[in-house]
């Protein structure tokens, strides 16, 4: 893997999703990430969150969910083509790239965040995780799941996207820690475990 400077990460994301649009919406989910959201719901009606905002939403599989179950949902992309398969679902669907979460403050219940700051490099994730807690009311509830175990870092070549995405795999140690710097760590734990693909799951709170 090679680094890469955060503009060039965001251009060749945005241009891989576009291209895997099509395929990313015939995908089905596995049982583990459905069991992961299943769980998240619970926590987002138990608090009784209503407004919620995805970023990184893809094709708007986790929005459609949320929203089927009565919250009211902005899902957000950085690839347009994604956002245009997220509103043929008939969602509140925008292109905006999760650097900067352009929402006034405290405007959302929760944040869901599947899969997709695992793009962002480590220079960079403390203030992606700032914006993130500004447009969250105190209190309120984040989700954040990615992929890591082990600190590496940069373009994969042996991607299957054109071009090769940017990733950041990150330790236990390190993932909580950036994660604790804005919000309080309501639960951690490891699905996956037993496979190459170790998921890292969070489950947050906004301070204040």
């Amino acid at each position: 893997m090679g680094s890469a400077d955060y503009q060039q990460v965001r251009d060749n994301l945005r241009q891989a999703y576009d291209g895997a649009a099509d395929s990313r919406d015939r995908q089905g989910k596995e049982p583990w990430k459905l069991a992961e959201r299943a769980a998240f719901l619970r926590c987002l009606q138990q608090a009784n969150c209503k407004r919620l905002l995805e970023i990184g939403a893809g094709t708007g599989q986790d929005s459609l969910f949320f929203a089927s179950h009565g919250l009211d949902v902005v899902a957000t992309d950085l690839s347009a083509a994604m956002v245009a398969r997220c509103r043929e679902k008939g969602l509140d669907a925008r292109v905006m790239d999760f650097s900067q979460v352009d929402f006034p403050a405290e405007s959302f219940d929760a944040v869901h965040a599947m899969n997709c700051l695992l793009h962002v490099p480590d220079a960079e994730l403390p203030a992606v995780l700032a914006s993130v807690a500004r447009v969250l009311r105190p209190g309120g509830l984040f989700f954040l799941g990615v992929y890591g175990g082990n600190w590496q870092e940069g373009s994969d070549e042996s991607d299957d996207h054109v071009p090769a995405r940017f990733f950041s795999s990150r330790t236990d140690e390190q993932i909580t820690q950036f994660a604790s710097a804005c919000f309080d760590i309501l639960d951690f734990h490891i699905a996956q475990a037993d496979t190459q693909y170790r998921f890292q799951s969070l489950t947050l709170r906004r301070r204040g």
